[in-house]
């Protein structure tokens, strides 16, 4: 009898421990959530997943409303206004303006009458920069109403096996044809629209490419920042 007893209150020790332990991982993930919300240049060793991507930026697009950037291209610049109804890809994208993320990245993607596509690129600087942000792929914010018109700005889908059409976080395309690109409708979400700069959205498309329709002259991205 004994015995019994002993072990029943040693299961309850154990259950009790692992309870608290759970606590106090997910008050640990918060407050690191928190710390990099308050403080976006912290030395916190916070990563973003596709576990705590969601929470994230629900929580981001509460406190950082801006919605408008200016992209500094060797070709000129190009002012966007990002939809505060496409609230993950919004605040994901004004995340990474404010971590430099864009710095130095290219137009990678160019195809004349269709789209240019920019945030990646050949260095190994961009990889190191994705490595310290997180790997997650983006819930999609579909059905908003708004389709691939000459203008908008839109995310690709991830290659990966994805039924859910989620995004690549941080990559974009701007549809560049005068007839839009309404095949795209459906499958990508389209987050913003250019306000400024069609004419280097021009000139960038027109700009001779291999035939991975890579620019033979990398174009770059030297900054992102925000306007109001």
């Amino acid at each position: 009898m004994i015995f019994k007893k002993l072990f029943f209150y040693i299961l309850l020790l154990t259950i009790f421990s692992c309870d608290n332990k759970k606590v106090q991982i997910e008050e640990i993930q918060t407050h690191k959530t928190k710390e990099v919300l308050n403080n976006e240049n912290s030395n916190t060793e916070f990563r973003l997943s596709d576990k705590n991507i969601m929470e994230f930026l629900l929580e981001y697009d509460k406190h950082n409303k801006e919605n408008k950037v200016r992209i500094f291209t060797d070709y000129g610049n190009i002012d966007i206004e990002l939809f505060y109804n496409t609230k993950f890809h919004r605040s994901n994208f004004i995340f990474l303006t404010k971590q430099n993320y864009f710095d130095d990245t290219q137009f990678y993607r160019v195809i004349n009458n269709f789209v240019v596509q920019a945030g990646n690129s050949d260095s190994r600087k961009i990889p190191n920069k994705r490595k310290k942000i997180g790997r997650y792929l983006l819930p999609n914010d579909l059905n908003k109403g708004y389709t691939h018109k000459r203008g908008m700005i839109s995310m690709p889908s991830s290659l990966v096996d994805n039924p859910y059409k989620m995004a690549s976080p941080f990559e974009f395309f701007i549809v560049q044809s005068k007839e839009g690109a309404h095949h795209l409708d459906g499958n990508y979400t389209v987050f913003g629209k250019v306000i400024g700069g069609m004419e280097t959205v021009d000139k960038i498309a027109a700009t001779p490419t291999d035939n991975l329709d890579w620019p033979i002259d990398n174009i770059y991205i030297r900054k992102v920042e925000i306007i109001r």
